[in-house]
């Protein structure tokens, strides 16, 4: 049975996702069994359609550049899936980053 990825709604559920995607990276796939359809693209696609939902909310610079480092950190993560050369490192580092930037868009946001 095929399962769709959950899209996150908001800001604080992307933040949520970037904390999941911190502790299964750089596979993203499920140790325990229970979630077998887990994986890169489940991962990636729900971070991107979260982005894709705040779009407007974020602004066309902050979305592009945020759409930007999840590409990278893809990339990064395929680079080196079993967390060996460094890559895996620096795709988390990257995930610090966007959410730092995604808290600094909803605050400049919502002190206008």
């Amino acid at each position: 049975m095929e399962r769709k990825p959950c899209i996150p709604r908001g800001v604080g559920e992307l933040l949520e996702h970037l904390s999941y995607m911190m502790l299964f990276s750089p596979t993203f796939k499920d140790k325990t069994g229970y979630f077998p359809w887990h994986n890169i693209d489940t991962a990636f696609l729900s971070l991107n359609e979260g982005l894709l939902g705040i779009r407007k909310k974020l602004g066309e610079e902050h979305f592009a550049a945020l759409k930007a480092l999840s590409d990278k950190m893809r990339a990064l993560f395929e680079a080196d899936p079993e967390d060996k050369t460094g890559d895996t490192h620096a795709g988390r580092m990257l995930i610090h980053e966007m959410k730092d930037m995604l808290r600094g868009a909803v605050k400049r946001k919502s002190s206008k």
